[in-house]
């Protein structure tokens, strides 16, 4: 009886879960409908192709410093009200493209929407995690990602939709009208519950346990996590007081020594996992299929704004589709099998996608099989990097860092992510004018390959860990007694 307890999922922490992570759902809005309404942005307020790479990337670069800033903000003011700033930050940056009459207004009203997102990318993860039960911590933390992509497909639908309306008007709706969610998600998280772990790092032990007791299954899983939190906290683990006095790091005081200038094995080896895998999710290309998907269907022969606009929406439902994979299985064959396939299969679409648009770009008449091939490895890259590059990289990166650094550590993660984005997104016309689309493609298949081997030799499976047991993981030698480290600082805060 108590095993099935265990296995069955708290309705309550998933709820919660679902909540914060639609502050995702608004950032994959972005990135959708902004890949359409290039095409009518250029149209309308006649932009070069340079202003409009600045135009895609000019969001991630913001969101590289918000996320930086989240981090801190998050041990400050607490998990929940981080969210809440966030969207707040985005409903400003909506308002702001919506309304924008000219390209320099439009850019700054994407760098605040920027700036949101850096915090959105950030806190969502983490607070997901920190919610979550270990076995269920991979199916909830993957919500994130489900909301990305389900946003990213509401963002095409409405290119498709709004495109129908007169120009000037056309693109600015497409852009202005995720302010009405954000909203609603900036007054809905006030009733949601501050993430346990954080609670406990304030000293407010009393309030934790009442939390864990609502997204627990029972009473005892409850009191085992709340052990497990306060020694990772530096809280003696009988102590029963329901108030204690927080640390030095509660509020992420020297924290930034210890990641950056003093770091430990097992942080050394937690922060090359974080900035690996956050680098090599966006080296393999994605944001340039997600992005500039019609200029690839362009290429591979495909015309007509509707066609194109329509092609879209189908990578916007093949992306939504596939991450459901990472939903069902990164809970039960793990997080490294997922990532070694979809990396394996990405790497394969690549090789295809490059040979395809090559065999398109070099024959003046049209070549059926290359055309065929260019559309389908589209496709078939979307759906094997929504099954594991994509939402495996947020649920790895969210539930490997100590209690301690985690914030900031994601933080980390999340600013190497934008900048590998932004650099992207901002490039890519440029790249594939000097080396042809489908050489762009083939660089990107070479890395694909690098990656592999990085996730196979690198990364250790946290498949059913607790979140405190990470950093012991990431310890080579056994020697490194993180436990012991734990117990110091509790009577350095004692003292």
């Amino acid at each position: 009886m108590e095993i099935k307890e265990k296995e069955k999922r708290n309705k309550y922490a998933f709820a919660c879960v679902i909540m914060s992570s639609l502050i995702a759902l608004l950032m994959g809005y972005d990135t959708g409908v902004m890949s359409g309404a290039m095409i009518f942005i250029k149209e309308d307020i006649k932009i070069t192709d340079v202003q409009l790479e600045v135009l895609a990337g000019i969001l991630n670069f913001c969101a590289f410093a918000g996320s930086l800033v989240a981090g801190r903000t998050s041990d400050w003011i607490g998990r929940r009200y981080t969210i809440c700033v966030a969207s707040v930050i985005f409903f400003s940056g909506s308002i702001l493209m919506g309304l924008a009459p000219t390209y320099p207004m439009l850019l700054f009203g994407r760098c605040v929407a920027g700036i949101g997102v850096g915090f959105a990318l950030m806190i969502s993860p983490v607070y997901s995690a920190e919610l979550s039960s270990p076995s269920f911590r991979g199916q909830l933390t993957s919500l994130n990602e489900i909301n990305i992509s389900v946003g990213i497909l509401l963002g095409y639908v409405a290119n498709y939709l709004f495109a129908k309306l007169p120009l000037k008007y056309g693109w600015r709706t497409m852009l202005g009208i995720g302010a009405f969610p954000s909203f609603a998600l900036a007054v809905a998280v006030i009733a949601m519950p501050e993430s346990p772990r954080w609670l406990v790092m304030q000293g407010r032990v009393g309030q934790a346990k009442k939390v864990l007791l609502r997204v627990s299954n029972s009473e005892q899983e409850a009191e085992s996590r709340l052990r497990d939190i306060k020694v990772a906290a530096g809280i003696d683990e009988n102590c029963q007081d329901e108030f204690v006095k927080p640390s030095k790091q509660a509020k992420g005081e020297g924290v930034w020594k210890e990641l950056l200038i003093r770091p430990s094995r097992s942080v050394k080896r937690i922060l090359i996992a974080t900035v690996g895998i956050h680098f090599l999710q966006h080296a393999v290309g994605i944001e340039a299929v997600v992005l500039y998907s019609p200029r690839i269907f362009q290429g591979a022969g495909v015309h007509g704004k509707n066609n194109l606009l329509i092609a879209t929406v189908g990578v916007g439902i093949t992306k939504t589709v596939f991450i459901l994979v990472a939903t069902f299985f990164a809970d039960k064959i793990g997080r490294k099998a997922l990532l070694l396939i979809s990396t394996t299969g990405a790497l394969i679409s690549l090789l295809a996608l490059g040979t395809g648009l090559t065999v398109v770009q070099h024959s003046h008449d049209t070549v059926m099989w290359a055309f065929v091939v260019s559309i389908a490895s589209v496709f078939t890259y979307i759906a094997f990097f929504s099954m594991g590059l994509g939402p495996v990289t947020w649920i790895y990166t969210s539930e490997i860092w100590p209690l301690r650094l985690r914030a900031q550590g994601a933080s980390i993660g999340v600013a190497v992510n934008r900048i590998m984005n932004a650099t992207l997104s901002t490039s890519f016309i440029s790249l594939y004018q000097a080396i042809t689309i489908g050489g762009s493609f083939f660089l990107f298949a070479g890395i694909a390959a690098l990656a592999w081997l990085f996730f196979f030799f690198f990364l250790p499976e946290t498949k059913g860990r607790h979140l405190e047991e990470m950093e012991m993981l990431f310890a080579r030698k056994k020697g490194e007694k993180v436990q012991q480290q734990y117990r110091n600082e509790a009577e350095l805060c004692a003292s």
